[in-house]
């Protein structure tokens, strides 16, 4: 990970082709290890491929996980069902928590 995201880095910075030896110059300016082998398997990938069109690829892709659990899978209906729910218990929590201040008998500024 930390190859290809020196790899993005220097194409953000300009370079839009770097080189094995830009990637290792730049790990190694952060001490970081540096394994030459999967330098090079990385620029091999990527080799021939434009980066912007492999982000936008990769976006869609991920654009297709659920990431909402249950609620997610079973449409938004649910969702908004959940999302009400939510809201009431928050405000059952509120009342509670205000009438256990008053069972004790004083309030915080009394």
């Amino acid at each position: 990970m930390k190859y290809l995201a020196a790899y993005l880095l220097l194409v953000q910075g300009g370079n839009t082709a770097p080189s094995a030896s830009d990637v290792s110059s730049l790990l190694s300016a952060v001490n970081a290890d540096v394994d030459e082998a999967r330098i090079s398997a990385l620029l091999k990938e990527l080799e021939g491929k434009d980066i912007q069109e492999l982000i936008a690829e990769g976006n869609t892709k991920l654009a297709s996980v659920p990431t909402g659990g249950a609620a997610a899978s079973s449409g938004a209906g649910a969702a908004a069902g959940g999302a009400a729910a939510a809201e009431e218990e928050a405000a059952a929590e509120e009342e509670e928590k205000e009438e256990s201040d008053d069972d004790m008998g004083f309030g915080l500024f009394d």
